[in-house]
């Protein structure tokens, strides 16, 4: 593989996932690690990464209010407006973080009356926003890579939580191995959220399906919805409709 066809996959997969390891990344293109960190210097360097330990980050995640910098930003509002048909009027609503949970905190109705908790600081600014909506903000530790509030403290919090729907986003999902993700903390917060609510919906662009992450926050069958930007006739969509209800 040409380097310049290695550095768009390296990008490809940050856009879609969010994050990458520099493990994986050597292991998928056939190149030794030191070959993969170079690379990734040089593409934060370029402005379009930023490089973490182990790895690398979506530049979404630290500039979430700049339009040029969200991936597939039309694709995650539409998204986000199919998932208003799931909130009721008088709802308690866990909240996960990413873009598609700003997008969605940025459409909720001025006239509904809801109580949210989020362990993402910045989508609890945007659904402060509404002024008919309780909003608490689960305290905990801000991990740097994924802006959101993760730990222990998190986790206890989450277990006195009795919520009627809880929306996350996802980083794979696949129809054999459920939902999946790359960080260990992140996973032990979504699986507390999913138990904290009686209803769970994923949110998720279409280029996460049928991908799988290393760590699994759950099965498919503990999800009640998945909301994506798929047309309800493409063949994924189908493939998907048989293990749960999609949106």
């Amino acid at each position: 593989m040409l380097k310049e066809e290695r550095l768009n996959y390296i990008i490809n997969q940050i856009n879609i996932h969010n994050k990458v390891l520099s493990a994986e990344l050597s292991v998928q293109l056939r190149v030794s690690e030191d070959t993969i960190r170079r690379d990734l210097n040089e593409l934060t360097e370029s402005g379009l990464i930023l490089k973490v330990h182990g790895g690398a980050i979506s530049r979404s995640f630290h500039s979430p209010f700049s339009e040029r910098e969200v991936y597939k930003k039309e694709a995650k509002k539409d998204i986000a407006r199919r998932a208003l048909g799931l909130i009721e009027d008088g709802m308690v609503i866990l909240v996960g973080g990413g873009t598609t949970m700003i997008e969605l905190a940025r459409m909720i109705p001025e006239q509904l009356h809801c109580t949210f908790f989020t362990i993402s600081p910045l989508v609890a600014l945007e659904l402060a926003e509404s002024p008919n909506l309780d909003v608490h903000l689960i305290a905990g530790k801000l991990s740097s890579n994924s802006q959101i509030l993760v730990g222990s403290q998190v986790i206890h919090q989450l277990a006195e939580i009795h919520a009627d729907l809880c929306f996350l986003g996802a980083n794979s999902v696949s129809i054999k191995d459920g939902v999946t993700d790359s960080d260990w903390e992140v996973v032990q917060v979504k699986r507390g959220m999913i138990k904290a609510a009686s209803e769970t919906a994923i949110l998720t662009i279409a280029d996460k399906l049928n991908s799988v992450q290393k760590m699994r926050v759950c099965r498919l069958d503990e999800i009640t919805y998945m909301v994506t930007d798929l047309n309800n006739k493409h063949v994924t969509f189908s493939q998907y409709a048989e293990k749960i209800k999609l949106i």
